[in-house]
């Protein structure tokens, strides 16, 4: 079983903390690198566009659509 780390983020002044595998960890912060943004200020704008579906699984989505946008435009 995957060991799953939980990081403490703070979402537009609310703290909170979510609970992911160290690979979505890794891929978030390229995300975030490669856009110029902190790593929690990546997570607020996922945050804000997740619906109804927990923050962890909106942060594994972003992570699987954007490495499948990667690789279509490959």
């Amino acid at each position: 079983m995957p060991v799953m780390q939980k990081r403490s983020i703070n979402i537009d002044g609310h703290s909170t903390s979510v609970a992911l595998e160290p690979a979505f960890w890794e891929e978030l912060s390229i995300i975030a690198r490669r856009r110029e943004l902190s790593l929690n200020a990546l997570i607020a704008e996922i945050d804000r566009t997740r619906g109804t579906a927990n923050l962890a699984s909106a942060l594994r989505l972003h992570v699987l659509e954007t490495l499948r946008s990667k690789i279509s435009r490959a």
